[in-house]
């Protein structure tokens, strides 16, 4: 493999060419012609200019020109392009940040599948002429033909929307205090148990990947919940007002807190994020007054102004220089400062 800018050879594990910081090319999980979209691409950029590429009528005809063959990456292409996917890339001068907006779109307003969010995230980078490594990157064949791909164990992603779970489907449990969703369900509809105020303990799908909107807002006597370790999104206000909850653990591959998700829950006091997470929405744990301490991961690259607002005790721990050190120094927060997750767990 060559650099396509100055020709000088790629080592397919590296992310960016040594010689001069273009990125290397990559087949992404599911998607094993990514390399030749990436090609094709940047091939546009180079022979009609970037004014092209922000031409939508223009670049979706040279899109089509360009790569003829492959009806269902193109149409992804092409669908991601007009719902402003490249421009939430090119809305923010941090390209970490950028990144993690457009797949938490792709992901959390668009349900789209998590490797066909990489396959878009990868495409658009390189034809940025960003360097960017999926962790669904699959490398060359090895000597005995077998791929080898960057997490080997992973499991081909599942559609978010394969089998909802709707308020109609909820609307029998309104009574019950304890409850059971069958494993299969792939996503809670929003509002689906909003203001169920019988409802003490839910054992959810280990099949979930999303909980919508407001799903178990108002919840006023909801103490046990154990979310599972599939679980991706998590949206706007799912867990607001749940007046009685005290424990969370968020698992890790969840990309996003979103907006209000835990505010005004008065009892939380134990609230686990792990390192997946990168972004705290507005008056996501505003009220949460009982919430004492709490660690945040050096992954997290914004936190809203009021994410914390209304939380009188609360000190967080963090990591030194980290983009939530920063947070807390600027909104007077009190905080500590620790060199891991663990030395917070044995504080």
């Amino acid at each position: 493999m060559q650099c396509e800018k100055c020709n000088a050879p790629l080592d397919p594990k590296l992310t960016a060419c040594p010689e001069c910081g273009a990125p290397v090319p990559q087949n992404i999980e599911g998607f094993e012609n990514t390399m030749e979209f990436q090609k094709e691409l940047r091939s546009i950029v180079v022979n009609y200019g970037a004014r092209a590429v922000m031409n939508k009528d223009r670049f979706i005809g040279l899109l089509s020109d360009h790569i003829p063959d492959y009806d269902k990456e193109r149409r992804l292409l092409i669908n991601m392009y007009r719902m402003g996917v490249l421009k939430i890339l090119l809305e923010d001068k941090n390209r970490e940040i950028a990144v993690m907006k457009a797949k938490s779109f792709m992901l959390g307003d668009l349900f789209l599948a998590e490797n066909a969010s990489e396959f878009v995230v990868a495409c658009y980078t390189y034809l940025l002429g960003w360097p960017y490594e999926s962790h669904l990157k699959v490398l060359p064949e090895n000597e005995d033909g077998s791929e080898k791909k960057a997490e080997e164990t992973r499991k081909r992603p599942v559609d978010i929307n394969e089998s909802v779970f709707t308020p109609r489907n909820a609307f029998r449990y309104r009574l019950s205090g304890n409850i059971t969703i069958p494993d299969g369900y792939t996503k809670l509809e929003a509002f689906c148990f909003d203001k169920f105020g019988s409802l003490r303990t839910i054992k959810l799908p280990s099949t979930l990947l999303a909980i919508g909107e407001y799903a178990f807002s108002s919840c006023k006597r909801l103490r046990g919940l154990e979310l599972p370790e599939g679980l991706k999104i998590i949206k706007q206000g799912a867990f607001s007002q749940c007046a009685n909850l005290v424990v969370v653990k968020i698992p890790d591959g969840v990309l996003e807190i979103e907006d209000s998700t835990f505010s005004f829950c008065t009892s939380l006091e134990v609230i686990e994020i792990p390192p997946s997470v990168s972004s705290i929405g507005a008056e996501a744990f505003s009220g949460c007054e009982k919430l004492r301490k709490l660690y945040l991961p050096e992954s997290i690259k914004f936190i809203d102004a009021n994410a914390f607002s209304y939380c009188p005790n609360l000190t967080i721990y963090c990591i030194e220089n980290s983009y939530v050190h920063k947070y807390c120094l600027a909104t007077g927060i009190r905080f500590i400062l620790v060199t891991s997750a663990e030395e917070y767990e044995l504080d």
